[in-house]
C-alpha cells in the first residue's frame, strides 16, 4: 500500500508543533514556580486547576497551573491593549 506523502508531511508537522508547544508550557510552568506567583484560591473555569496570579509586563494576570490558560480580571485586557498601542502585535490582531 503506497504512503501518501502529503499526509505524512502534515503528521510530522503537527507532531513538531505539539512538541514545541509542550516545551513552552513546561518552561512557563517552571518560570511560574520560580517567580513570586501566588495562588488566588480560584478554580480555572476550563479545567478546575488552580489559578496563580503572576506578573506579565507589570500587569497581574491569572494562569492555570494545569491547562496553562491565561485569564484576565476586569480591566486587565484593556491594560494590555493600551500597552500595545505603540504598535505591538496584540493590537494589530484585533483590528
Amino acid at each position: 500500500m503506497p504512503v501518501n506523502l502529503d499526509d505524512r508531511r502534515r503528521s510530522l508537522e503537527n507532531d513538531y508543533f505539539r512538541r514545541k508547544e509542550q516545551e513552552l508550557i513546561e518552561k512557563m510552568k517552571a518560570k511560574l514556580a520560580t517567580e513570586d506567583a501566588k495562588d488566588t484560591g480560584i478554580a480555572c473555569p476550563k479545567c478546575n486547576g488552580a489559578l496563580i496570579e503572576t506578573d506579565y509586563e507589570n500587569i497581574k494576570v491569572d494562569v492555570c497551573d494545569k491547562c496553562s490558560g491565561v485569564w484576565f480580571d476586569s480591566g486587565e485586557l484593556a491594560q494590555v491593549v493600551d500597552k500595545e498601542k505603540a504598535g505591538g502585535w496584540f493590537e494589530r490582531f484585533f483590528k
